[in-house]
């Protein structure tokens, strides 16, 4: 059974901010802010993998493949936020996001679980914008009507 390209590339956003936030706290930079918005980055990585996928499968129509470019991009921050709420219980809960938060966004001492639901929040605000890009970046590959 093959799962969908949208899941896989998904799955491939998933990994990359996974591991690059593993890897920014591995060597000490987790506190840095301005890096933890380059995940910007797979994201851009993954929808733009689906789209290729689409054109080389002759898939043109523009919402069918706005759909798929967003389905990708929300799979693949569903999944780091799930990925974020069990690697932050492991770590400690409310107080391993306390840390997370003195140097972010919040304000106060959220929970797990607001910590994740605004990071999904953003998260899905991004992957409108990196869809709405990657598509205008996209548009001139497909045959106008």
């Amino acid at each position: 059974m093959k799962l969908p390209k949208e899941i896989t590339n998904g799955f491939l956003i998933f990994l990359g901010i996974g591991i690059y936030f593993l890897l920014m706290n591995v060597l000490g930079l987790a506190d840095l802010f301005y890096l933890r918005t380059l995940n910007v980055f797979f994201i851009f990585y993954g929808v733009n993998r689906t789209m290729q996928m689409n054109f080389h499968e002759g898939e043109t129509d523009f919402l069918s493949n706005a759909i798929s470019a967003m389905t990708t991009s929300v799979v693949g921050v569903c999944m780091s936020v799930f990925g974020l709420l069990v690697y932050s219980y492991a770590r400690g809960g409310d107080a391993y996001v306390r840390t997370l938060s003195e140097t972010f966004m919040f304000g106060g001492n959220p929970s797990v679980p607001t910590y994740c639901i605004c990071l999904l929040f953003e998260g899905i605000a991004s992957s409108v914008i990196v869809t709405l890009m990657m598509m205008l970046y996209w548009n001139n590959k497909y045959a106008a009507d």
